[in-house]
């Protein structure tokens, strides 16, 4: 059978492109089809390492997760990872590439498309259907000559497009309509099908509405969505969990730095019956939470300054010293770059991380860091070797620039040896009530959330046997099921299908029962 495919376009960034390519996903494998995701080019902070050691945008790894597949990197061969407002590192089949600013990026990204399509082709070669996932919108047309994501991808990989359109937003209609209008006509031919997308109300209130937009574009509309409430990894700073407020007994107060990367760590921490997380961006929202975290973020240096002229780094060395809940000192947790801030000294000798060589760190932990250019990214399991964690075992990954030098007590043992053959390697470093680790991911297994939240609620005088942490695996593999049994009921998946299939010119997928489809 020959691969197919399907791509999913939108009017706009956050119409949620990736949650419907995920919901297709979960569809396709549900009906017996070994499925893959592809992003062409994704731009986020949100990052992952996978099995081989190679970057990836979370984004496919979220749809990978639904495909039922390990992510691997050709589902997402180029990765812009903002360094500033003008310029991105450019990671490119998982490896970096250098570091651009977007007018130099805007030239030379056609010259990736034969790696693209290296990427693709291989994928296809393994897989019954790619599901691709476009970037922004088509309609930016002071890109589309250099467009390696939206159309400029589907005309050169050949594929047929589904437009989605964010209703939620407003005006939905001019944003399909206008988007189909302002593409090269020969583009237009590609959109198959228009899907509105987040809707809240009776969809017959609509059908005029459709019944107009299809006769102005004469393109199909296969599908509305509802606001489909699932909790899934997001893609980067533009996710609606960083304004959420929930009130549960246990408040973790993660700092929002202006750079912040990776905060799908602490997705774990937001589902358990317990504890809730709130993203904090100044003195007045910090309060007197039960742990404060110190995420990750793409600019270490710049990010400290930030958190010392806000006012924030003061607040925090007072928790941790005699604040917190309780009184008694507050736990701190720094991953990756907030880990590297809570040391006592940062050197930046080749000012790879803005133009400061030199930042006195917070002087929590006894760690001083240095930044070269050379990046650690590795898969990693370990043992916490720390109270009050002691044993819990971890299975996370690195991905960060800069050297620690620990002067102190590891967080962490590895299961790797030095380059001796003998010592043990170890990760991170604790002292008194204070944490840090390099470790991404720590608390997916559920291990370490369970121990982290029965400590807090035994701080707070709550029953830690009354809580039993939620596996992470069995929680998002169920929001995939959820996501799918809704997108299946308001999109017409005959028509999609259809779609696949009348474009490659093959004979109409038959149902063959049981929910199972099979092409002929």
């Amino acid at each position: 059978m020959k691969t197919k495919c399907i791509m999913i376009q939108g009017t706009m960034s956050d119409a949620g492109k990736s949650v419907l390519c995920a919901a297709l996903c979960r569809i396709f494998k549900q009906d017996g089809y070994s499925v893959a995701p592809f992003k062409s080019q994704n731009m986020a902070l949100n990052s992952y390492i996978t099995r081989d050691g190679l970057e990836m945008g979370r984004a496919q790894v979220m749809q990978a997760e639904a495909a039922g597949i390990e992510p691997d990197v050709r589902m997402n061969p180029v990765l812009l990872k903002p360094s500033s407002d003008v310029g991105s590192q450019i990671i490119v089949m998982g490896e970096i590439r250098g570091e651009m600013s977007a007018m130099d990026y805007h030239h030379y990204k056609k010259e990736l498309l034969p790696e693209v399509r290296d990427a693709f082709s291989d994928l296809a070669s393994q897989h019954d259907i790619i599901v691709i996932e476009g970037a922004g919108s088509p309609a930016e047309i002071n890109l589309a000559e250099n467009d390696i994501v939206n159309m400029g991808l589907a005309r050169y990989l050949d594929a047929p497009v589904l437009l989605v359109g964010d209703i939620d937003r407003g005006g939905v209609f001019a944003q399909l309509y206008g988007t189909a209008e302002l593409v090269d006509p020969e583009d237009r031919k590609r959109i198959e099908g228009m899907i509105i997308n987040k809707f809240r109300g009776d969809v017959e209130i609509l059908k005029p509405g459709l019944d107009m937009l299809e006769e102005k574009t004469g393109i199909p509309v296969v599908g509305v969505l509802p606001m489909i409430h699932v909790d899934l990894d997001d893609e980067d700073s533009l996710s609606s969990r960083l304004d959420r407020n929930t009130k549960n007994p246990i408040d973790i107060a993660v700092i929002r730095l202006p750079r912040l990367s990776n905060f799908t760590d602490f997705n774990a921490l937001e589902v358990q019956d317990l504890s809730s997380v709130r993203y904090v961006k100044d003195v007045a929202e910090l309060g007197q939470p039960d742990l404060i975290i110190l995420p990750g973020t793409k600019n270490t240096m710049d990010d400290l300054l930030w958190l010392r002229q806000s006012g924030l780094e003061a607040e925090i060395l007072k928790y941790a010293s005699s604040g917190g809940a309780n009184g008694t000192g507050g736990l701190v947790l720094g991953v990756c770059g907030g880990y590297q801030m809570l040391g006592e000294q940062l050197f930046n000798p080749e000012k790879l991380e803005g133009e400061t060589e030199y930042l006195r760190g917070m002087g929590l932990l006894p760690v001083d860091t240095t930044f070269t250019a050379d990046k650690s990214r590795t898969r990693v399991q370990g043992t916490v070797v720390c109270e009050p964690f002691q044993g819990v075992r971890v299975d996370s990954y690195e991905i960060h620039m800069g050297r620690s030098e620990v002067h102190g007590e590891p967080f962490c043992e590895l299961d790797r040896q030095g380059s001796d053959g003998e010592s043990v390697l170890t990760d991170g470093c604790h002292k008194g009530n204070v944490y840090g680790t390099y470790l991404h991911g720590l608390f997916d297994t559920g291990e370490m959330t369970e121990a982290l939240i029965g400590h807090l609620a035994k701080a707070k005088g709550l029953d830690p046997d009354s809580f039993e942490a939620y596996s992470h695996e069995e929680y998002v593999q169920k929001q995939y099921d959820i996501l799918a049994d809704a997108a299946r009921k308001a999109l017409d998946m005959d028509k999609i299908y259809a779609i696949m299939d009348e474009y490659y010119r093959r004979p109409t997928m038959k149902s063959q029962g049981n929910n199972q489809r099979k092409i002929e």
